[in-house]
């Protein structure tokens, strides 16, 4: 992100972080609301696509989040759950969009506006100095983020299997991580990555319930804890 910030079009991705988080905020109520919208294909193909996409994915990262975050107080878990990440999302896809729209109507490149989705983000490095490291680079970061996902999924569904032990049995990981990986590259073959992109998204429906339960809990217990502490105080 650093680099395409240098060598990319930096005034241009300047002004858009600031008019990006400025509209975040301006859009955000609207945005997140599906109802009294003409938009439909937003709704259909954007927010409730993720909304299922994201509550797939919640029992693994929920836990990962819950063991790093263990000991930090509720104002430090909102800063750096959801504030860091949001203002570091912004500033990487301002960037890496600012460069692609620049590319196309400031240098009259449509290489990008006509790649497939999978190859847009080599297409613009391929316009941008050293383009055959900065494109291995990212093919390396791709690869870093499947296998760390895969793993940390693996070691969630370990954990879970083992009655939420941290210790479990190295075979039973391995296992799990065998399985995982079996489950992909059939969905992959089967139907490829719609295939893969439908079987995620339809698991969050029935865990939204789920969610649901978890939402009045944490009311529950934060409500509790404000009491114990004022009980104590007394």
């Amino acid at each position: 992100m650093g680099f395409v910030i240098i060598f990319g079009p930096t005034a241009l991705i300047a002004t858009g972080i600031a008019d990006s988080l400025t509209s975040y905020v301006t859009h955000f109520p609207a945005l997140a609301a599906p109802f009294d919208r003409e938009d439909t294909n937003f709704t259909h193909g954007w927010t409730a696509i993720y909304w299922c996409w994201w509550i797939s994915w919640s029992p693994f990262v929920g836990m990962f989040i819950a063991r790093v975050s263990r000991g930090r107080t509720v104002r430090e878990f909102l800063i750096a759950v959801l504030l860091i990440p949001t203002l570091v999302s912004t500033i990487w896809m301002t960037s890496f969009g600012s460069t692609a729209i620049d590319q196309l109507i400031h240098q009259g490149f449509h290489g990008v506006q006509d790649a497939a989705i999978e190859l847009k983000l080599f297409v613009m490095l391929s316009e941008m100095p050293l383009s055959l490291l900065t494109s291995t680079v990212g093919i390396m970061l791709a690869v870093v983020f499947f296998v760390t996902s895969s793993d940390s999924g693996s070691l969630v569904i370990d954990s879970i299997t083992a009655g939420g032990k941290l210790d479990a049995p190295r075979p039973q990981r391995i296992f799990w991580c065998i399985m995982v990986g079996a489950i992909a590259i059939a969905l992959l073959v089967g139907g490829g990555l719609n295939g893969l992109q439908a079987a995620a998204v339809s698991t969050g429906l029935p865990f939204s319930v789920v969610l649901l339960v978890a939402c009045y809990t944490i009311v529950k217990g934060l409500l509790a804890e404000v009491r114990s502490y004022r009980l104590a105080q007394a």
